[in-house]
């Protein structure tokens, strides 16, 4: 698996597509912190940039990447090599690549800030952690979605799909649960619905680690009670590390079971 994921490693480093998401998170975080004078603020941005933006670079990278070397794939297929270990190798090619990616472009830019003498680096370090978990389960879920599908069209169709559904179409869902049953007691539900989507929890351990969870009202308060103890970030990183881990696990299934 490790000769796997190297040789993708490699690979996708010679692609011009990593060095132009390299090149726009360094970019960003040069403008956001020599154009403003709060780090909060700064961080803030990212955040919602990244929120958006890894997930759908990872699903699209993802897929993208296992349709154009499905010929390669096939090869190393007629080899006495593991299907798991191949397509493993893979996924966790792609995946750090563009954790790297994110962690030097963000990282750069903050490093010749002085970043590291104040105290905003522990906000910084929360944003590229929940990054780096956004993109292993990004890229996760877009390797499960072409693994089940054999047509190009259907797999960028339902890997846009689930971007779109956890990103947005999600909070609307959420949204409108909260307000039609304003009536009954709504925290368990609320934590519940925001660990059930890696996008909404990434979002409200950064807000609440910022300290500005009074925007958020009554659920504010709520978030802050749960996810502001060390039991509740403990929670919130194993709920992160499960949305890795199965997915992942699903690709070693999926890859022994499939009909190459």
């Amino acid at each position: 698996m490790l000769k796997i994921l190297k040789y993708s490693f490699y690979d996708l480093m010679r692609s011009r597509w990593s060095y132009v998401y390299f090149g726009f998170y360094l970019l960003l975080g040069v403008v956001l912190l020599f154009l403003n004078n709060d780090l909060s603020k700064a961080v803030i941005t990212l955040m919602n940039v990244i929120i958006v933006l890894v997930p759908l670079i990872g699903t699209i990278f993802g897929v993208m990447y296992y349709y154009n070397s499905k010929e390669f794939t096939e090869l190393l297929l007629a080899q006495p090599l593991k299907r798991s270990s191949i397509f493993l190798g893979q996924y966790l090619g792609v995946a750090i690549s563009l954790s790297m990616s994110l962690i030097l472009g963000l990282g750069i830019p903050f490093v010749f800030y002085g970043l590291f003498m104040s105290n905003a680096i522990w906000d910084f370090s929360l944003l590229l952690i929940t990054g780096t978990f956004l993109t292993l389960i990004f890229t996760a879920l877009a390797f499960n979605i072409a693994l089940s599908n054999e047509n190009r069209i259907k797999g960028f169709g339902y890997a846009i799909l689930l971007w779109l559904f956890l990103a947005i179409i999600y909070d609307g869902i959420f949204l409108m649960s909260l307000i039609l049953f304003a009536d009954y007691p709504l925290d368990k539900l609320s934590l519940i619905g925001t660990m059930l989507n890696p996008i909404d929890l990434s979002r409200t351990l950064i807000l609440l680690k910022l300290d500005i969870s009074a925007l958020l009202g009554y659920t504010g308060a709520v978030f802050k009670q749960f996810f502001g103890t060390n039991f509740g970030l403990i929670i919130s990183f194993s709920a992160l590390t499960l949305w890795v881990v199965l997915p992942v696990l699903r690709i070693a299934v999926k890859a022994r079971k499939k009909d190459f």
